[in-house]
């Protein structure tokens, strides 16, 4: 019996390692594990160098509905159905696998991540808690995420009409200027 226990903690600090390491909040280690606070501090600082981050996690729909982590939080569900439905795994293995498929696929495509690993897991819960839904584009095919029960039958994506501020930000400026610098 001692064996499973020590066994069940070596597998629940194995996983919390993993967490820490792709950015979780204590929030999520403490709702995913068994480890105690105390033991989860400790491993956090060995494993980030710093503290935990302070503070509550944002409890609001509202930030996966704007376009582009609308657009990041959308394909994070498609990994995460997958590896939920295909693959079988639990709804923590789904997130996990499914986040770093997200990290290796926008890492592929030279793009910045919007979607933290908490944020990832914030959002399955709010499908858990029928808070949000998929929903496909009329236009496109694709599925997106939107507010349940929120009337879908014209529904059009971030994608397919992107709003006028869309890549307007500091991060798309700076490509423009070193590409135009690189030009003269």
């Amino acid at each position: 019996m001692r064996n499973k226990s020590v066994l069940a903690e070596a597998e629940d600090i194995q996983r919390a390692v993993e967490m820490i390491r792709l950015g979780a909040r204590m929030q999520m280690l403490e709702s995913e594990t068994k480890l105690s606070r105390e033991r989860l501090l400790k491993l956090y600082k060995e494993v980030r160098g710093v503290s935990p981050p302070k503070g509550m996690l944002p409890f609001s729909t509202d930030w996966f509905m704007t376009w582009q982590p609308n657009v990041h939080s959308s394909l994070f569900m498609a990994f995460f159905r997958f590896m939920k439905d295909t693959a079988g795994l639990a709804d923590l293995d789904a997130i996990l696998k499914g986040y770093r498929l997200y990290l290796d696929h926008i890492e592929a495509e030279g793009l910045e991540d919007v979607l933290s690993l908490t944020r990832a897991w914030t959002l399955v819960r709010f499908f858990d808690a029928d808070l949000l839904q998929q929903t496909t584009c009329t236009c496109c095919g694709g599925r997106y995420v939107a507010h349940a029960y929120d009337p879908t039958h014209e529904y059009v994506c971030g994608l397919c009409n992107m709003p006028s501020r869309a890549g307007k930000g500091r991060r798309s400026r700076k490509v423009v200027s070193d590409r135009s610098t690189a030009m003269v």
